[in-house]
């Protein structure tokens, strides 16, 4: 009885955990203690600051709206793109089962505001993928989290040598001139890039990008 006891008062405060972290979805707060680890058991390289595109007037040049057709995705200085032409329009922050081409050049306008996006290879394993689809899903409009300037999508783009993310790389995260990749998808890590290079940033952190048009709307 007293061992059923146990189990049963563990499974209780098991719960309440549960619940307090929105029915298993890591809190902010968990996220940024994992992601220290996290960075290394993903194979994660570090935030890299990214070349503008070439040439650099063409940096943040507008190249139409609607159905647009940019430069290829080879131009771009990397994989996927952190700058560069993109369409008139950003893209609204949110989760996409897939985006266009053209979605993807609003992206890039959507980076010039501040936005981050995290980009996951559509063969990446399913569980890793749910839990940045629930976590990012459910708390882009959360104001504790404040993760409203976040676009998640699978980095999907055939008939492009730069349409799919480099081979080893199951995740990339994007800001305006700011890069980071990863050999395998991590909530954790992507929580701890999109914190601090969104702007406005959430828990509380320090702004580390560069948008030149930070806070404008997407």
């Amino acid at each position: 009885m007293i061992a059923v006891g146990a189990v049963l008062v563990a499974a209780g405060i098991l719960g309440a955990t549960l619940l307090s972290s929105g029915g298993g979805i890591p809190t902010p707060q968990q996220l940024l203690q994992q992601a220290g680890q996290a960075v290394d058991s993903a194979g994660c390289g570090d935030v890299t600051t990214t070349a503008p595109f070439d040439p650099p007037d063409q940096d943040r040049i507008h190249i139409g709206g609607g159905n647009v057709s940019g430069p290829p995705l080879s131009q771009y200085p990397t994989t996927p793109p952190a700058s560069g032409p993109h369409a008139d329009v950003p893209l609204p922050a949110g989760v996409y089962d897939s985006l266009t081409l053209s979605e993807l050049y609003r992206s890039i306008h959507s980076l010039e505001h501040g936005a981050t996006v995290v980009w996951y290879d559509p063969a990446a394993p399913a569980g890793e993928v749910a839990k940045l689809l629930d976590f990012y899903d459910r708390r882009l409009q959360d104001a504790s989290v404040g993760q409203d300037r976040v676009i998640v999508a699978p980095y999907d783009f055939p008939g492009d040598s730069a349409g799919i993310l480099p081979d080893g790389t199951e995740m990339a995260l994007t800001a305006w001139h700011r890069l980071q990749t990863c050999a395998s998808v991590d909530l954790a890590v992507a929580y701890d890039f999109t914190s601090q290079y969104s702007f406005p940033t959430a828990s509380g952190r320090a702004y580390k990008g560069e948008a030149p048009e930070a806070g404008a709307a997407i």
